[in-house]
């Protein structure tokens, strides 16, 4: 049985579903990385909402499905990128997604970190507006008895006017987090808002911002996520940290190189494409823990083109594809989004992230995959 796609030119191409999934099974935890997946939220339906309204989100259906990552092994990343912070989920809602899924991790022994951004913040701030607003998310996650991961803050990428506004703000944070966090680096491919984070437009000068940052506070700094798409990047960054300072990869494009490492170290792992990869990702991680690097990069590799898809420019937008390929593998029973989100792609593209991800084998039932892909393809006026 075969299905007809569209193509990028225009037409229409056959393509013949597989009829099975990569049998992959839950297992015991990793020991030679650490891994996270940044999840993704899953919208209601049902709510009578617009793009400029307050997200509304299923919180069953989402945090059902933080239950099947932690099922796997891996950690949640929540309130993260993926879950639409600054893009259909404004601070409220992040807020009660952090409570929530904290409360869920605890009840099933789940490894969960939570972003602290400043996104409470709606215009223009001072540096002092931007440490309150950091200080009061730090709380609410320390609170919940969440590790924290200090995201990147827009507002202050605009109030910062040097590099010394970057080491006096998160010097301060750093002093008053109670427990080692994460820093995040997330580049402007991923938000255009965070162009010339850490003082500089130049690479080079921020890296030694950044690295200067952690230097002066390594107690405090459990580990770095770096968010560039420049795997030598990440790898001199990684070099140059303090001894028992990780690097959490965030590269959706180069991880299964970043993760395997070189004879002077590895990156451990948190990833937005870990999201729709879950249980393979798992799997191959498992290998790793064995010591077969090979066998890893042969499960994880022919993964890499599908995320490069779902992460191609505007990069930003990748949640949009997460997310389909979730209501595909029968994750949830819709495919809509906070704040609208699901118009953000088109329909070629969601065709080739349907073709590549059933090559993989994600989806638990194939048959139901195709069925939901054919429902939009008829949506948008191609019958079969």
């Amino acid at each position: 049985m075969t299905i007809r796609l569209p193509d990028f030119k225009g037409g229409l191409r056959a393509y013949e579903p597989r009829t099975e999934p990569l049998a992959v099974k839950t297992g015991t935890p990793f020991t030679s990385r650490t891994v996270f997946s940044a999840a993704h939220v899953v919208a209601d339906p049902f709510a009578d909402t617009t793009p400029d309204s307050p997200a509304a989100v299923d919180w069953d259906a989402t945090l059902a499905f933080r239950r099947h990552l932690w099922s796997h092994g891996l950690g949640v990343a929540e309130a993260m990128d993926t879950a639409q912070r600054g893009m259909g989920l404004d601070w409220a809602g992040a807020a009660e997604l952090i409570r929530r899924s904290a409360a869920e991790a605890k009840s099933v022994g789940g490894l969960v970190a939570c972003g602290v951004g400043t996104d409470q913040l709606t215009g223009p701030a001072t540096l002092a507006e931007v440490r309150a607003a950091y200080e009061e998310q730090l709380a609410l996650v320390e609170e919940s008895g969440a590790q924290a991961i200090l995201m990147a803050s827009r507002a202050l990428a605009a109030a910062a006017e040097g590099p010394e506004d970057y080491l006096e703000v998160y010097g301060h944070l750093l002093r008053q987090a109670s427990e080692p966090v994460i820093l995040h680096w997330l580049g402007p491919m991923f938000d255009p808002a965070l162009e010339g984070y850490w003082g500089s437009s130049d690479l080079d000068a921020a890296t030694d911002t950044f690295l200067e940052v952690i230097a002066a506070h390594p107690d405090k700094v459990d580990g770095i996520k770096v968010s560039l798409l420049e795997a030598q990047r990440e790898i001199d960054i990684r070099r140059r940290l303090p001894q028992g300072v990780r690097c959490y990869t965030g590269d959706d494009f180069n991880y299964p190189e970043l993760i395997a490492g070189d004879e002077k170290g590895f990156s451990h792992a948190l990833l937005g494409i870990f999201d729709p990869l879950g249980p393979l990702a798992a799997e191959a991680v498992r290998v790793l823990d064995t010591g077969d690097t090979a066998g890893f990069r042969e499960l994880l590799d022919p993964t890499v083109e599908l995320s490069r898809h779902l992460f191609q420019a505007p990069t930003r937008f990748y949640k949009t594809g997460v997310v389909f390929l979730a209501w595909l593998a029968g994750h949830q029973s819709h495919f809509t989004m906070v704040g609208g989100l699901q118009s953000a792609r088109s329909l070629p593209h969601f065709a080739r992230a349907y073709e590549l991800a059933d090559g993989l084998g994600l989806f638990p039932d194939p048959k139901l995959a195709e069925e939901r892909m054919k429902t939009l393809l008829s949506l948008y006026g191609v019958n079969q």
